[in-house]
């Protein structure tokens, strides 16, 4: 039922990116916002269906083959877009993209994230898989498991990792480069989801772990907000 969940949000986003494309070209800035929105809304609805997945036997075999499989299944359909208020500064930082385009679609990213947890908490309300029973029962289920210190070190680090490996791969094919990153990301989930959940994505992290944030506003958005983009901007001073 998960899967089946996960990968009707991904044709169903897809419909919607190409409905997008086809209707509003003549309209960029609510194409670009549009677009983003989706495409951010499908990483969030699927990552927040994958959280639930965790403890599927084996673990955590089960957990990181699905993460694998939807990493490369995102890198494959939301091509063009970013998903990541992070990445979306780069192209602001060099001038690529203005701080209007910029703010556009780092709003449409934390609109997606808002509409997917709303979404997600639907579904699960309805209980119609094993995962989703007492789902909603959670409350803020604290992915921070070690000290905020360690906690905003590690995010900034697998931040820093992730941009870096990001840049190195602009040149290797496409078809290469999206197994490559999905490989990347399984790998910092293995090492530090059991830590901080390894997110390095604001608009994700806000998405997944809302109750977190009105709770601990402070510390969660340090480790969660503030690490992430600290990592991207050491990477772009650097290159």
């Amino acid at each position: 039922s998960s899967l089946l969940l996960m990968s009707g949000v991904v044709v169903t986003v897809g419909l919607c990116r190409r409905l997008a494309r086809r209707r509003l070209r003549s309209r960029p800035l609510l194409f670009a916002f549009l677009v983003e929105m989706f495409s951010t809304f499908q990483i969030c609805a699927c990552t927040n269906e994958l959280s639930l997945l965790g403890n599927v036997e084996p673990k955590p075999h089960t957990a990181l083959t699905l993460t694998y499989g939807f990493t490369v299944l995102h890198g494959l359909s939301l091509a063009g877009s970013t998903c990541n208020p992070c990445g979306t500064l780069q192209p602001m930082w060099g001038g690529g993209t203005s701080p209007r385009m910029g703010g556009l679609k780092i709003a449409a990213q934390f609109v997606a994230a808002v509409l997917a947890r709303v979404f997600m908490h639907f579904i699960w309300s309805l209980e119609m898989a094993e995962p989703h029973l007492g789902a909603l029962s959670q409350g803020c289920s604290s992915p921070m498991q070690t000290t905020e210190v360690q906690a905003f070190c590690i995010e900034l680090l697998f931040s820093v990792v992730f941009q870096l490996a990001v840049l190195q791969a602009e040149s290797v094919n496409p078809k290469y480069r999206v197994h490559l990153i999905a490989l990347l990301i399984t790998m910092l989930v293995y090492a530090g989801g059991n830590l901080t959940g390894a997110i390095f994505n604001p608009a994700l992290a806000f998405s997944l772990h809302a109750d977190c944030f009105y709770d601990k506003f402070l510390s969660y958005s340090l480790v969660y907000w503030l690490a992430p983009c600290l990592g991207k901007f050491l990477i772009l001073s650097m290159f």
